[in-house]
């Protein structure tokens, strides 16, 4: 099993890549204008797909956190692409939604009947429905919104949370360097005295030798002195 800090990072791309080749192969496929429930299936297929690869990528981007520094820039590079990627296939899921909603409303069975919907100005049960279908396709995109903003908040919580734990481990690493600062500030100040007592003592015993020197000097001259005299 490949334990280095980019195999996770390299198998969710791997999934990646094979998800939006199916997802490409899905969208290329045209059954035809007679067969819209085959194009919709198709096409709910390729919205779960698209679901499963905006997991896969979100889970590469988490994985970029734990990839060393100097390798970090180019795997930030293959995300955004990944990024991109899933964006444009999104979009082209929109447009292939679009025409089968079209399709679908200028069929027969689609209640357009013998007319089409620019022949019905005033409303009718075709207006109706792709109104219907418009806001449909509204709320869709709105729920699909939410989730990513949920998904977003989630992450965004998770990232503060270990931002905070990060900071309060600073803070105690800070704090513990402090206080070690302050026993050593409290050693070197007990040194300093100590060290000071012991020059003063020097001192004083320089002192009292110096005395007792000078007074026997002064015993030896009186004793000369009074043998001389």
């Amino acid at each position: 099993m490949d334990t280095s800090p980019t195999a996770l990072f390299d198998s969710y791309e791997q999934d990646f890549n094979q998800l939006v080749d199916a997802v490409v192969d899905k969208l290329e496929s045209n059954p035809g204008a007679a067969d819209l429930e085959q194009r919709r299936s198709n096409l709910r297929r390729v919205e779960m797909e698209l679901d499963e690869a905006d997991e896969m990528v979100s889970q590469m981007d988490i994985e970029t956190q734990g990839i060393p520094q100097a390798m970090r820039a180019a795997y930030h590079t293959r995300l955004r692409t990944a990024k991109a990627a899933l964006a444009t296939h999104k979009k082209a899921l929109a447009a292939a939604r679009a025409q089968v909603a079209r399709a679908d409303l200028l069929s027969p069975s689609g209640g357009g009947g013998a007319y089409a919907p620019s022949d019905d100005p005033y409303g009718g049960p075709t207006s109706d429905r792709a109104r219907l279908l418009a806001g449909t396709t509204v709320l869709e995109e709105g729920a699909k919104r939410l989730q990513q903003s949920e998904r977003l908040a989630l992450e965004t919580e998770t990232q503060g949370a270990d931002i905070l734990l990060n900071l309060r481990t600073q803070r105690e690493q800070i704090e513990n360097s402090r206080n070690t600062l302050q026993r050593a500030d409290l050693a070197i100040d007990r040194a300093s005295g100590t060290l000071k007592k012991m020059v003063r003592r020097m001192y004083q015993q320089r002192a009292v030798t110096y005395s007792i020197i000078g007074v026997l000097f002064l015993l030896i001259v009186v004793i000369v002195w009074e043998k001389l005299s």
